[in-house]
């Protein structure tokens, strides 16, 4: 399961929050990470279905042990990956303690520019990969 949240859709988050819901962990996440990181770009990923049949995970009754989390925030600005996955772990430490909380973090911690960096590089391995087919396709166009 995906769910991509920027700046844009804060009330969104609002509005679910005073319904019942069935993802409360990832409504945590969510919750603590915009609070504490005002983030660009959050995106997680419940990856606990791919875990569900690990032998630590035999006995577990929640479907939200496993989480992806890519975070686009200013305030990794100046800092190395493990003092931000460190500000991370420190934000869900409650989630992780808990009985049937949060057994395994993934994470992808980036600022803006970085993140627009990736963007330009992925672009440009896309138009290349498109120009290498135009000529293949053109090079076997006048075959026999």
């Amino acid at each position: 399961m995906f769910r991509r949240y920027a700046l844009g859709f804060s009330s969104v988050g609002r509005q679910l929050s005073t319904m019942s819901s069935s993802t409360p962990m990832e409504d945590a996440i969510r919750a603590k990470i915009m609070a504490a990181l005002n983030p660009q770009t959050l995106e997680i990923y419940n990856d606990s279905h791919l875990h569900a049949h690990h032998k630590p995970m035999q006995g577990s009754t929640s479907k939200e042990t496993h989480f992806r989390l890519v975070i686009t925030s200013t305030a990794f600005q100046s800092k190395m990956q493990p003092a931000r996955h460190r500000m991370v772990y420190a934000l869900l430490r409650d989630e992780m303690a808990q009985e049937n909380g949060i057994h395994a973090l993934q994470l992808r911690t980036l600022t803006p520019d970085e993140e627009e960096r990736q963007k330009k590089k992925q672009a440009d391995a896309a138009a290349a990969k498109e120009g290498n087919a135009a000529a293949a396709s053109a090079s076997t166009a006048g075959e026999p």
